[in-house]
């Protein structure tokens, strides 16, 4: 049935014009139909770790975890905030450079580290204003923004002698704080998506002296994603938390946790958001407003998935065997960092220092341009506003060199 009469769209003004599929997975879905029809293809899209036979790349000890969950687990709903043992499982686990911090800490559960953002965006900015990220970002970033109808602004990411763009996150956050009266930071740290930068200790304390000086002008907040910190160059978190310590209750620290990277189960969907908060009173009201802020999107998260990351953080013997089958992945990774390096200096390619983490980016004009010469001669990696971002976590060894060429000659 049909009408010559033009109606008016269901869709509200701020929900039309949205694109309908994410622009890496279309990428992969062309790779991986390449590559059945029998081309030599080097997939580089996807932001998952693959062995070197490009299977997925999965812990035993995290499969065997979920496979032993009863029944009466996977079927029942979880608290809304998440079981008291799975977050205090998360908080031991986020905190163990500073364990003390736990008693200062509200938590709750979410969909992966996606699900963490969303709420930091939705409850520390208000609709109309806009969260702050480095220029190269994850592109979820934006999309989370836009779906709380909240903005995204960025500051360059890397300053004239190639490190972390201080002078221009400085003048950015004073910025936001004039415009909105607030701000919200998401620094992604360690192993950067999409860059594969991890900040150093020096610039981690560079990082909290410039939010220190913005302390006084209004509510300021500083989201550490923390999707890829087992991957990285030392401890987990402990260089943010060495730095950003000094600064609670003035400034509020909040930390994106995922089980996604760290026990290498993308679709378990278990995650967290913790604020380190230590006044109780603030701590409390910021408890009741992610618990409520729960109960007002997804309910309640995966209670099976929970129980098993519970075990895999708490049970010794389960968590000795996560961190050495976690090991042996990290070291297959880096050997594909340490391969990318030789190569990328052998064929003049630049990069930001990459030291560990699932990608990497080269920084160009003309990106998508340059993807698509790429993808004619079967190397898929994904086009960004000023560069070319190659997912090292799923390209074997064998095929970097290939790539890294490929990507010289793009750059001619």
């Amino acid at each position: 049935m049909s009408t010559s009469a033009a109606l008016p769209s269901w869709l509200t003004a701020t929900r039309r014009g949205r694109p309908g599929d994410d622009p890496i997975f279309a990428l992969n879905a062309e790779a991986v139909a390449r590559r059945a029809r029998g081309e030599a293809v080097v997939n580089a899209t996807l932001g998952a770790l693959l062995d070197e036979d490009g299977r997925l790349a999965v812990l035993p000890c995290a499969a065997e975890a979920v496979r032993s969950v009863p029944a009466a687990e996977w079927a029942a709903y979880a608290p809304i905030a998440g079981p008291p043992a799975f977050l205090e499982a998360v908080k031991a686990d986020a905190l163990r450079a500073a364990p003390h911090l736990a008693a200062a800490c509200a938590a709750v559960a979410t969909p992966g580290g996606s699900g963490a953002l969303r709420h930091a965006i939705a409850t520390f900015l208000d609709p109309g204003q806009a969260l702050l990220t480095s220029s190269f970002y994850w592109g979820p970033y934006e999309t989370l923004a836009r779906e709380c109808e909240r903005g995204l602004e960025t500051f360059p990411t890397f300053g004239p002698s190639g490190g972390l763009g201080l002078a221009a996150l400085d003048r950015a956050l004073g910025r936001r704080l004039a415009a909105d009266g607030r701000a919200l930071l998401i620094l992604n740290d360690p192993c950067h998506n999409p860059t594969g930068y991890s900040m150093s200790e020096a610039e981690w304390d560079a990082v909290a002296r410039v939010l220190d000086g913005h302390a006084a002008s209004g509510p300021l907040a500083v989201v550490v994603d923390a999707a890829y910190c087992e991957y990285g160059p030392g401890d987990g978190l402990a260089r943010p938390l060495r730095a950003l310590e000094p600064l609670l209750g003035r400034v509020l620290v909040l930390i994106a946790w995922s089980a996604s990277k760290t026990f290498t189960h993308y679709g378990l969907r278990v995650g967290a958001l913790l604020a380190l908060v230590p006044d109780a009173g603030e701590r409390r009201a910021i408890q009741d407003s992610l618990t409520f802020a729960c109960r007002g999107t997804w309910s309640n998260c995966n209670r099976g998935g929970m129980h098993a990351v519970t075990r895999l953080l708490t049970e010794p013997a389960l968590a000795e065997r996560a961190r050495a089958e976690r090991g042996a992945f990290v070291a297959l990774l880096r050997a594909r960092v340490e391969a990318f390096n030789e190569a990328a200096r052998a064929h003049g390619v630049a990069t930001p220092r990459y030291e560990g983490g699932f990608f990497v980016t080269v920084p160009t004009d003309r990106a998508a341009e340059r993807a698509r010469r790429l993808c004619d001669a079967g190397l898929f990696v994904v086009p960004l506003d000023g560069g070319l971002r190659l997912g090292l976590c799923a390209v074997a060894r064998a095929d970097v060199e290939r790539l890294v060429a490929g990507v010289a000659h793009a750059l001619k």
